[in-house]
């Protein structure tokens, strides 16, 4: 099962960039989802972020940050450990609710990847000191800035992304990419907007192979992948939410977003051509005594999934997450586990559940 899930993973990042195309769920390690607050409630995240993991879901959100730089870490696993999926950020406000920059680093990538082109023997036999290993990794490297704009309640966010994708020595890729995000707060109210990959993101492939491992290549059947470029087209998600609170210790927020994907027909809410509608959802219930102590608890749908069973009825799966999270003082530890509908797949095994860990830290104090 690992090596095939393995090959899988080489054999799309390899064939990924046979032609300069828009290619459907290109970059798609940047569409998780970060932050354990976040993927509880689904990403629903556009329209209520306001902490460093606003370097992902909105840049607009960091002007919120108060007074404070901000740290955040994450890391989750997929396919039972096999993929594991790293994320760092770091916010500063240059101007307290007025300006902030921030860094990001992303890694998504596999390990010890068994290299088997050269196992088989010109005489058909096995000689397993021929097998090594390698890496398949992708990378990002994002600066965020964020400001308020004369209306109030308006704020604007960038985020400039420059993007690696490596397989082993074979493979490797360049790309680049811009996000804007907006986000409007009027009382309780909050609405967000984000344009991910605005100006489309585009990605050089680049491919290096010996000669023996193009012979061996070619001899099983494969067809030499080719130097192009891979682009990958805008996404667009709009978010509302409301924040509410009871005497100042009991909050709720419920938030629910719409994305609109333009790479064409993809199995979500409303599948269409070219533009197709996704939808997700999620809520926040905290109690907080003091404001710098809170528990909280939070759920979400999302993946929303056309499908259908053995008899032909049509029916459309979601995947639910759950959460929590504890605030004291400077550190804030959250915790997710996702995808619950694949806790059990239908063979009885075990699905693609993960469990995600993230904390953030506010390196200096806050003012009274």
């Amino acid at each position: 099962m690992r090596i095939i899930v393995l090959t899988g993973f080489l054999f799309i990042a390899l064939n990924a960039a046979n032609a300069q195309v828009v290619r459907k769920y290109s970059n798609e390690f940047l569409n998780v989802g970060v932050g354990a607050r976040g993927m509880a409630m689904s990403n629903a995240q556009t329209a209520s972020v306001s902490d460093v993991y606003a370097n992902y879901y909105n840049p607009a959100g960091l002007v919120h940050i108060p007074h404070t730089i901000q740290l955040g870490i994450m890391h989750s696993e997929y396919f039972a450990g096999i993929a594991k999926y790293d994320f760092v950020s770091f916010a500063v406000p240059v101007q307290t609710r007025k300006r902030t920059i921030g860094f990001s680093f992303y890694r998504f990538g596999v390990d010890d990847i068994p290299n088997t082109l050269f196992l088989v023997q010109p005489d058909g036999s096995l000689d397993y000191s021929k097998i090594t290993s390698f890496s398949a990794a992708d990378y990002a490297f994002a600066l965020h800035y964020a400001q308020t704009l004369p209306v109030n309640g308006l704020s604007l966010g960038v985020n400039t992304k420059i993007i690696y994708r490596q397989v082993g020595r074979f493979a490797r890729a360049f790309g680049f990419g811009l996000d804007v995000g907006l986000q409007y707060r009027i009382k309780q109210w909050r609405f967000g907007f984000m344009a991910r990959d605005v100006t489309g993101t585009f990605n050089a492939w680049r491919f290096n192979f010996t000669d023996e491992e193009k012979m061996a290549l070619t001899q099983a059947g494969n067809e030499l992948p080719q130097n192009t470029t891979e682009v990958t087209v805008p996404i667009f998600l709009l978010g509302a939410a409301y924040e509410g609170n009871v005497k100042n210790k009991f909050y709720i927020n419920p938030e629910v977003n719409f994305a609109v994907s333009t790479d064409g027909k993809r199995n979500v809410l409303l599948p269409a051509q070219p533009l197709s509608l996704d939808m997700s959802a999620g809520l926040e219930l905290k109690y907080a005594p003091a404001t710098d102590i809170g528990v909280c608890v939070r759920t979400g749908v999302g993946n929303l999934q056309r499908s259908v069973d053995e008899i032909g009825k049509k029916k459309i799966l979601v995947s639910p997450n759950i959460g929590a999270g504890l605030l004291i003082k400077i550190i804030s530890i959250d915790y997710a586990l996702t995808n619950l509908t694949t806790l059990k797949d239908a063979d009885g095994g075990g699905g693609l559940y993960s469990h995600v860990i993230s904390l953030r830290v506010d390196i200096t104090k806050k003012r009274n």
